[in-house]
């Protein structure tokens, strides 16, 4: 039994440090949590809400980074114009993705959340973002807004079209952080801009399924034990320190590179999938 625990233990770590080194990368985090759970056999109910739970870990990281911008925005909400922008910008870009996962959340999980339609969403983002980074090239000085040097400047228009662009990560292996930054910054956006909105974008959307998570698995009928509370844990800690480490390299990241790694990136790992699954080498779940 003991040996058993420390099994789902070293589970429950490596899939947290999966979901905080994928969860802010244009690479999708539920992805990897589909894929990984299932090599792992993790993935039955109870593994679906804790990778939805470990990604609070994942949201603290980002509270902690920029903390002291949060603090700033909490403390001058009723002051600041700017700052009660800054809130409703990211409620307006977090409705339409809540919204629609709201209606269809059960049905995308029933048809969307197995490896093979997961791969094939890998491949297809890793295409837009091909297309995206070279759109991006060709209308330098033409597209990218002058006005936008920071979060603060984005209008309630800008907020409303990255919200929309969240809207394609309902497809699992599509990326949130992808679709919210190479939406960004297909509208314009500039690419650091872009990135630091996703990261508080993140903050509703995930914070928002996380306490929608907590609220069924409070009311199921499967009473959660003290060895599983341990499992949670674990995950939530191993999530919270790689997305920090992750968030502080991507910040260095976008400053001075593309996106266009992670395109390939994305393309390597779906080809994989799909190869080692018709190939017999892994029996994947549908």
């Amino acid at each position: 039994m003991r040996v058993m625990g420390l099994i789902l233990l070293a589970k429950a770590v490596i899939l947290g440090v999966v979901e905080g080194l994928t969860e802010f990368l244009p690479i999708s985090s539920t992805g990897h949590l589909i894929l990984v759970g299932d090599l792992l056999d993790f993935n039955d109910e109870r593994g679906k809400a804790f990778e939805v739970i470990i990604q609070f870990g994942a949201i603290l990281a980002v509270c902690w980074e920029f903390r002291q911008k949060l603090l700033k925005v909490a403390r001058s909400f009723t002051s600041s114009a700017i700052s009660r922008r800054f809130v409703l910008n990211l409620l307006i870009a977090a409705a339409p993705a809540m919204g629609l996962g709201f209606l269809f959340s059960k049905h995308i999980k029933a048809v969307l959340f197995a490896p093979m339609p997961v791969a094939s969403a890998f491949i297809i983002g890793a295409l837009i973002i091909f297309w995206a980074e070279r759109r991006q090239q060709k209308m330098v000085g033409i597209s990218r807004k002058a006005y936008i040097h920071s979060v603060d400047d984005l209008t309630y228009l800008d907020a409303l079209k990255v919200g929309i662009a969240q809207c394609a990560a309902l497809i699992p292996g599509t990326s949130r952080s992808g679709a919210t930054i190479i939406g960004g910054m297909l509208f314009g956006l500039p690419r650091v801009v872009a990135t630091e909105f996703s990261f508080f974008l993140a903050i509703p959307v995930i914070g928002g399924a996380t306490a929608y998570e907590l609220l069924k698995l409070w009311k199921s009928p499967v009473p959660i034990s003290g060895d599983y509370s341990l499992v949670i844990l674990a995950g939530f800690v191993s999530a919270f320190i790689s997305a920090f480490i992750c968030v502080r390299w991507l910040l260095h990241y976008v400053a001075r590179h593309n996106f266009i790694p992670f395109a390939w990136y994305r393309i390597i790992f779906g080809l994989l999938v799909l190869i080692s699954a018709y190939s017999g080498l892994v029996a994947w779940s549908h």
